[in-house]
């Protein structure tokens, strides 16, 4: 095996395969319906395009000193890609998708799959199942929109990705990063530099002791508001797994109707959105025969951290990887209107705009990948049970777009959850409409489909 046939997995992208247990595997499904795709294009199409991104003919290897990219040197697209031939009703196809999710993959070939369902009730319906170490939403988001153009008569234009050793760049770029927040933490300003140097030594003394003071005041309270959030309270949605899941989602909703909403109320399209399942958690806790005064309940939150770090360090333009932290946003299932509800889901999503909980999460997870297990775990712990559910919000392409020629309808997603959090909640955008899905182990949640029933209500009283 040459040394151009191994790479080093960054940090962010090892850390799901450190964190992930046999009954909870951390894999993206999603599912696309596709008029009349048919098995000859979607395998054209994979072969031209889709393999276009080196990445996918790797697969990850444990070894002593880290993950490793493997290449699959007896690579075969049929090892990838079933076809399958049923008139899928829609709970039918519902249980198909759950039974995909609780498929094993095997650790000896590159960890993701497609199914074509091309006789499904709605159209055809594609699912890919790929290990969350490829990259995230948005990465996969962006492969997407690069293979699926906007017309059936244009063909992909700018595409693929070579895989190489990104881990030397990579502690490179971390390494110049680091050196330049210090040289201008260390740096004076231009009117210091031309007073007396006596006096400038004076002052760059006092402001290099202000600055560090400020930005280690802020980092420590930061550090320590996201490590001392209270744990969510005991509510059966947090619980030993039984790696057993169930997957729905719902018909697609008008994205403008919800933005007008929004838009009247001062709010965001996310805040609605995250309206919507805290209602949905609040039913769940009352026919738990709980009160729903007493519950702390917070929602883990993907957060895009691209735009706060430098060139080098997250993932190329068009380049699968992962660069995203987790944020833990309060959701007031205590609050009895959903006019209340709203407006303190507003008040703390606003908290983390400027937050450096995002890259303070994705660092730890990061980090991860180099303890050892005992403290693996701990730390895994820690993050988990600070949440009882995921909660994801994608935006996808704003106008239709085609796969092989063939036009996308619908496209909806569900999202892992780590440790022992049970239940998972996406939105997708594309085309002018939502799509909501729902992903819960059985252990937590054994209707998710009355879930989703009531985040839909709630989205369409309010709209």
């Amino acid at each position: 095996m040459s040394q151009e046939d191994t790479h080093l997995l960054l940090p962010a992208d090892a850390a799901w395969l450190a964190l992930e247990r046999p009954d909870n595997p951390l894999t993206i499904t999603v599912m696309m319906r596709v008029d009349g795709l048919t098995p000859h294009r979607l395998e054209q199409f994979l072969r031209d395009y889709w393999l276009s991104w080196d990445r996918l003919r790797f697969y990850p290897e444990r070894r002593t000193t880290g993950w490793w990219w493997r290449r699959d040197e007896v690579f075969s697209l049929r090892h990838h890609l079933s076809v399958v031939g049923e008139p899928f009703s829609k709970l039918q196809l519902e249980e198909w998708v759950s039974a995909r999710m609780n498929e094993p993959q095997p650790d000896y070939r590159p960890r993701w799959k497609f199914w074509l369902a091309p006789r499904a009730e709605g159209g055809a319906a594609l699912v890919l199942r790929i290990h969350h170490c490829y990259g995230d939403g948005l990465s996969l988001m962006e492969v997407f929109q690069r293979l699926c153009p906007p017309s059936p008569q244009q063909a992909p234009v700018l595409y693929g990705a070579r895989e190489n050793a990104a881990f030397l760049r990579w502690s490179r770029h971390t390494g110049a990063w680091l050196r330049r927040l210090l040289e201008e933490a260390l740096e004076p300003p231009e009117s210091d530099r031309l007073a007396d140097p006596a006096r400038w030594s004076l002052q760059r003394l006092g402001k290099l002791v202000e600055r560090f003071a400020g930005r280690g005041y802020r980092a420590v309270n930061e550090i320590g508001q996201f490590l001392g959030e209270p744990e969510d309270s005991e509510s059966g949605l947090s619980r030993s797994l039984l790696g057993r899941r169930h997957c729905c989602w719902s018909k697609p909703l008008a994205e403008g109707r919800l933005r007008e909403v929004a838009h009247s109320a001062g709010v965001t399209i996310n805040d609605l959105l995250l309206q919507s399942v805290t209602a949905a958690l609040r039913e769940h806790v009352h026919r738990s025969g709980l009160n729903a005064e007493d519950i702390v309940m917070h929602a883990a939150m993907p957060m895009d951290v691209r735009n706060r770090l430098p060139d080098g360090i997250g993932p190329a333009s068009g380049a699968l990887g992962n660069c995203f932290g987790t944020v833990f946003v309060p959701l007031p299932v205590d609050g009895v209107s959903a006019l209340e509800q709203l407006y303190r889901v507003k008040h703390e999503t606003r908290k983390f705009k400027r937050s450096w909980q995002p890259v303070i999460s994705w660092a730890m997870a990061g980090a991860a990948v180099m303890l050892p297990d005992r403290w693996r775990q701990s730390l895994a712990d820690l993050l988990c049970r600070k949440a009882s559910v995921v909660v994801s919000n994608m935006p996808g392409a704003r106008q239709a777009r085609y796969l092989a020629g063939c036009r996308i309808t619908e496209q909806v997603c569900w999202v892992p959850q780590a440790g022992n959090i049970g239940l998972g909640v996406s939105f997708v955008s594309y085309a002018g409409h939502i799509c909501l899905g729902v992903v819960a182990d059985e252990a937590v949640l054994d209707d998710p489909g009355a879930f989703l029933d009531v985040c839909i209500s709630n989205l369409r009283r309010t709209g």
